[in-house]
C-alpha cells in the first residue's frame, strides 16, 4: 500500500507534510567509504569516522516531482538516488533490533548537490540549494516493501538506464542507521533518515530528464533547467 504525500508548489519550497527533518548520511555505501579511506588519515579528518557523518536537508530544499534549477555558474549536478526510511513514532535510544518497528515505510529520494570532494564539514551551499531534496509523492508501508536492505535502485538519464546499484553492502543497514541516530537525538514522527547515496552517483545537466526508481516503490521524475539570470 502507498501513502499520499502532500507537496508544496515548485516555487514555494516549503517542507513536506510528513516533518520537518530529512537527515543524510555519508560514505554509509561501502564502496564510497573505501574511495576516501586514504585521505581519511590525512588532515582535517586524520582518521575514520567512528560514528554517522550526518548532515540535514532543509526545509526549502523539498520537493516533488519536476523542474529543479541548476545554480548560475555551474554546468552540472549530482543526483544520488536514496531509499528514505520515514519514522512512524517518535524514536530515541532504540536498540538496533527494535528499530525497524519505528519505521512506518519507504520513500524514493533524490540527494541532489553541486558535485565537491571535500567532505569535512558539509558544505551548505553545495548541498541545501532549493529544490535539492526531490521526493516521490508516494511513500510504501514497510510491511507492504521488501527488505529495506536488499533493493535494487536504478537511475535513467533522458530515459537510459546509466546508474545500477542496490541498498545492500551499507555500513550501517536500516536498522543500525536508526539505532544509531536514535542515540543522539530523538527522530521524530515523519522525519526521513536517508541511508546514503551509492559510490558513482550520476551527473545531470540542463536540459536533461532523470529518474529514480526502487523496487517496489513509487518512482521519482525532475528535469533540470538552468537559472535564469539574475534570479
Amino acid at each position: 500500500m502507498t501513502t499520499s504525500l502532500a507537496f508544496p508548489t515548485r516555487s514555494e519550497h516549503a517542507p513536506h507534510t510528513w516533518g520537518s527533518a530529512v537527515y543524510g548520511v555519508m560514505l554509509n555505501h561501502r564502496p564510497a567509504f573505501e574511495a576516501y579511506a586514504n585521505a581519511m588519515h590525512e588532515p582535517p579528518y586524520r582518521a575514520p569516522p567512528q560514528h554517522p557523518v550526518l548532515y540535514i536537508k532543509p526545509g526549502n530544499t523539498h520537493c516533488g516531482d519536476g523542474p529543479i534549477t541548476v545554480p548560475d555558474g555551474h554546468i552540472e549536478l549530482e543526483y544520488g538516488p536514496c531509499l528514505a526510511l520515514v519514522m512512524g513514532s517518535n524514536t530515541r535510544d532504540c536498540p538496533p533490533e527494535k528499530a525497524l518497528t519505528k519505521v512506518a515505510g519507504l520513500l524514493t529520494v533524490a540527494d541532489v548537490r553541486i558535485p565537491h570532494q571535500n567532505l569535512y564539514r558539509p558544505s551548505i551551499p553545495m548541498i541545501a540549494r532549493d529544490g535539492f531534496c526531490p521526493m516521490a509523492k508516494r511513500m510504501t508501508r514497510l510491511s507492504d516493501a521488501g527488505d529495506p536492505d536488499q533493493l535494487g535502485v536504478r537511475v535513467w538519464i533522458d530515459g537510459q538506464l546509466i546508474h545500477v546499484t542496490s541498498t545492500a553492502d551499507r555500513l550501517r543497514n536500516a536498522a543500525q542507521l536508526v539505532a544509531a541516530l536514535s542515540q543522539t537525538m530523538t527522530l521524530q514522527e515523519g522525519d526521513l533518515v536517508l541511508m546514503g547515496v551509492s559510490h558513482g552517483a550520476p551527473r545531470v545537466r540542463p536540459g536533461q530528464s532523470a529518474s529514480i526508481t526502487i523496487d517496489g516503490l513509487e518512482p521519482l521524475d525532475n528535469v533540470f533547467v538552468m537559472e535564469k539570470a539574475g534570479a
